[in-house]
């Protein structure tokens, strides 16, 4: 006979190797088949709704790791709640108006605008558009990430921008919205207004100017010769210069320099001598900025006056104390200039040049008028000083290129109408992490009004008509007819129809007696469009609700999407649009630098992939602490993979040892098992309630660490370690072999379930091969419920204490291994010399203590003190080890004096021939 047949060996067909790449496809394929979102939906229907509401990504180019980390976390969440308790459907998003794709058909598919209307190039755009959705669309289905790919919501459809035309309708009804000429974020590059939210700050180098304004009229105050000095940075703006700002609480020295008057803040005057290179400059007088306003200065260039004015934006943080004011170029300025009466003069085009207002510099690129306009101020006398400085300057956050300040005629949503109801909202509204709530406290107190308009073709029309005196036109008959026919035919319409044949069949308004009407070309924002998805999407549809129980985006976003859903949310409900905000950092890579193609650092989660599998990326995006910024990389990645391989192992152990167990009239009772059996459901049932909680909490880290520690330490290191000898070498009915096949079958299916959300390809693989369960997946079912077991607590504080023990025999086997004493620990015999508490531990333990401790023989050979010189010392015990006393059982491997005693079966130990006389002999 073959003792090898007698052994009842792991058996199963799941599979070592992961192969992810090859299999995670085939799972999809049968999730596909089997429609497992409309299941996992009909499951659930009925129980309380969690909606995590998706912010839609921008429908442009492949899928990024920004992009990968944002969709799994989402998958996390929403998977883990439709398996607690929870409905938790999931309707994805994408946001497809705007620059980004006109810039991509002009540029990339070389499209001529010039040779087709404003019509038929939306039609492209919005073809482009679904192409990029359909894209990202496989992209993501190939992460694992669960949804309604077929119904997804998307911000060009005509339902969607129906709605989206009442919101902007009930902001208008409640005063809101107005149109007004004021300085607003301007990017020539996009020739198109933006909003604070669309403004990023990069370094730039520009000119820095110290200009003198001579006084024309000092209105009893000054005596006329002496000279305002402005500093300014943006030299391009002297032009459109109608004033200098005081602050009417400084005091101003009028000094004289080598014969000449100057005028600047007395607080700055030391760092402008040091600045300007003067000698002893000689105090004549001080007065207040109060009792220098309305005195008149000179133009340096065109000799018209410069009103001098009194402003609280002075500081004396930099420059004169004297502010250089052109109310078309500045927020400040244009209040100021408001206050005097001032013209709103702007000498720039959307294109960025200068207009024939500039006189002189007409034609010129804004940025490239700076040298000339540089030199008629020297050449006028004016100029006394140019450097170069290097400062943070605002950028449009798309082209990259820099804006301007620029005062043009736009729509705005006036955010202080309804400020107090934001800050309350925010307060309102959970924040993870915590500090999201104070970042966008501080965005909403401080912002202005939000511009709304875009100076673009592609995007949803602002819904208003003009009057023959040019008076706008929104009424609630109008947008309800506008939103109506968005539904019907898509907001093209507006482009394709005269104004006329876009409002009501026989519609009268008094700014229009001869009923000519003319509509706005002007586009709203793309975060309008966005910020307007709790209307257009959570009350749209029938399966979700407003409002959401959760955003989840990346950090950017609370200047971004949570910003402005929060605008129309509150200024349309009332109310904030979520009731939980939480937050991700960035995508790094593994040095903790921002990904770049141009130093090749990138990581493409297709190429991951196509390597690694998703679920190695799902179960990185588990491992990272995702609030913050994370990095990743091939050996990050590498390290993760190795994580899932043993996590993998696990599960073939578990399930190749329950080839023979049939849980139905197998199961041990909980209060039949061993106490080290017992030990190990305690252990189980407590990894559930922190999975459970670390769930509930998004700290997903948490659960990567305790499932690896669970998988690694608890079950290989200790309990399947021990269990081989009884699994392998028992018969199979044998009653301890069933009780650790019970342990075995529990951790199984609680494992399969709790690692679910995360690596749903490899848990629903699982399932698969556990023939005792009834659901085709693992997503159609709850997770586990912790179980309240007897005397639980007191069972964990024995065996912790034996498993330090443990570890104590553990490292002194491994000691006598190095000095060659023995070879594998099977073939050596333990004596401890214990002290009093753990001599009491030891004798409690009525376990097989060698079967424990992987040993031939134990035994408690004398007390702590008692001890020989060569036993290894530790804290409550010391140790003999020693070679085992007989052979080697040619199969159990155990060292026994027994081998041989069974004629029959020479070479086997006598429980090995007792186990294989009775199942194996005839």
């Amino acid at each position: 006979m073959d003792y090898k047949d007698t052994l009842l060996m792991p058996k199963t067909d799941f599979p070592m190797r992961g192969n992810l790449p090859n299999r995670e496809p085939q799972v999809q394929e049968q999730w596909e088949e089997m429609n497992i979102y409309q299941k996992v939906q009909e499951r659930t229907k009925g129980r309380p709704l969690f909606i995590l509401h998706d912010g839609p990504p921008y429908a442009n180019g492949d899928i990024h790791m920004g992009h990968a980390l944002n969709k799994i976390l989402k998958d996390f969440i929403v998977r883990y709640k439709s398996m607690d308790g929870f409905c938790a459907p999931y309707v994805p998003g994408w946001d497809t108006h705007g620059l980004p794709i006109e810039t991509a058909l002009t540029k990339n598919k070389k499209v001529n605008r010039k040779t087709m209307s404003v019509a038929e190039f939306r039609k492209l755009c919005e073809e482009y558009a679904y192409e990029q959705v359909n894209n990202q669309r496989e992209q993501f289905k190939r992460l694992g990430v669960r949804g309604d790919w077929e119904n997804p919501y998307i911000t060009l459809k005509p339902e969607y921008e129906a709605q989206q035309i009442k919101v902007f309708g009930d902001m208008a009804k409640k005063g809101y919205i107005y149109k007004g000429k004021k300085p607003v974020y301007w990017s020539p590059s996009s020739e198109s207004a933006l909003a604070e939210a669309e403004i990023e700050y990069q370094d730039k180098r520009s000119a820095s100017i110290y200009v003198a304004f001579d006084v024309k009229d000092g209105k009893g105050v000054l005596e006329g010769d002496e000279k305002f000095i402005i500093w300014t940075t943006t030299p391009w703006t002297i032009p459109a210069n109608l004033g200098i700002s005081l602050h009417p609480d400084l005091d101003y020295s009028v000094v004289s320099v080598e014969g000449t008057k100057y005028i600047v803040a007395t607080q700055l005057l030391e760092s402008v001598t040091k600045e300007l290179s003067w000698n002893d400059p000689t105090t004549i007088k001080t007065v207040k900025g109060s009792q220098l306003d309305q005195v008149i200065a000179v133009h340096p260039l065109y000799k018209r006056d410069s009103l001098v004015m009194n402003g609280e934006h002075v500081t004396t943080e930099a420059g004169t104390g004297c502010v250089h004011t052109a109310p078309g170029h500045g927020e400040d300025d244009f209040i100021v200039g408001q206050k005097y009466g001032l013209d709103v003069l702007c000498p720039v085009d959307e294109k960025g040049y200068m207009t024939n207002d500039a006189v002189g510099f007409e034609g010129l690129f804004y940025d490239e008028a700076n040298k000339p306009i540089t030199e008629k101020l020297e050449e006028a006398g004016a100029l006394l000083k140019l450097s170069f400085i290097t400062h943070s300057y605002p950028h449009d956050w798309r082209t990259k290129k820099p804006t301007i300040f620029r005062a043009t005629a736009q729509w705005f949503a006036s955010i202080k109408d309804f400020r107090n109801e934001l800050m309350e909202a925010v307060k309102e509204t959970k924040w993870v992490p915590a500090w999201g709530e104070t970042r966008l406290f501080n965005m909403v107190r401080d912002r202005g009004d939000w511009c709304i308009s875009r100076q673009r073709a592609w995007g949803v029309p602002i819904p208003v008509f003009y009057g023959e005196n040019g008076e706008p036109i929104i009424t609630d008959e109008t947008i309800e007819h506008v939103s109506a026919l968005f539904r019907e035919h898509g907001s093209n319409i507006w482009f394709e129809k005269e104004a006329i044949d876009l409002l009501p069949v026989g519609f009268k308004h008094e700014s229009s007696p001869n009923g000519t009407f003319t509509k706005e070309t002007d586009i709203m924002d793309v975060w309008f469009d966005s910020g307007s998805s709790h209307q257009a999407v959570l009350l749209e549809r029938d399966d979700l609700q407003r409002p959401a129980d959760l955003y989840l985006e990346g950090s950017d976003q609370y200047r971004g999407w949570f910003n402005s859903s929060l605008s129309t949310s509150v200024a349309v409900t009332g109310k904030a649009p979520y009731k939980g905000v939480l937050s991700h950092g960035f995508a790094l890579d593994g040095e903790g630098r921002k990904m770049s193609k141009s130093i090749g650092n990138v990581v493409i989660p297709a190429k991951v992939m196509n390597q690694l599998g998703a679920d190695i990326l799902r179960l990185w995006v588990a491992s990272v602490d995702y609030q913050s910024d994370v990095r990743v990389s091939d050996n990050i990645l590498k390290q993760v993979a190795e994580v899932y391989r043993k996590i993998r192992n696990t599960f073939r152990f578990l399930l190749g040892n329950l080839a023979d167990f049939d849980p139905a009239k197998d199961m041990v009772k909980y209060e039949d098992l061993r106490e080290v059996d017992q030990y190990m459901l305690v252990k189980l049932n407590k990894l559930i309630d922190k999975v459970k909680h670390s769930y509930n909490h998004y700290e997903f880290a948490a659960i990567y660490h305790n499932v690896h520690n669970f998988c690694t330490i608890e079950l290989s290191s200790f309990y399947l370690d021990f269990a081989k000898d009884v699994l392998y070498i028992e018969a199979s009915s044998n009653h301890e072999r069933r009780a650790i096949q019970t342990v075995l079958y529990e951790s199984l299916i609680s494992l399969t379930k709790l690692v679910a959300p995360i690596l749903p390809h490899t848990s629903d693989e699982v399932w698969n091969y556990i023939s005792s369960v009834e659901e085709e997946s693992v997503q159609l079912v709850d997770m586990p419920q912790a179980k309240q077991l007897n005397n639980a607590e007191v069972l964990e504080e024995k065996w912790d204490a034996f498993m330090e023990l443990r570890d104590d025999v553990l490292k002194a086997l491994e000691i006598a291994r190095n000095e060659k004493v023995i070879g594998k620990s099977l073939s050596a015999r333990i004596e401890l010399y214990p002290n009093d508490k753990a001599k009491q531990l030891l004798e409690s333990v009525t376990e097989n203590m060698s079967q424990l401790f992987i040993v031939s023989g134990f035994k408690i050979a004398g007390d702590y003190n008692t001890a020989p010189k060569e036993a290894k010392e530790f804290e409550q015990v010391k140790i003999v080890v020693s070679p085992a006393e007989g052979e080697t059982c040619d199969r159990c491997w155990v060292v026994s004096t027994t081998v041989g005693e069974d004629s029959n079966h020479p070479t086997l130990c006598t429980r090995c021939a007792n186990v294989v006389t009775e199942s194996y002999t005839e």
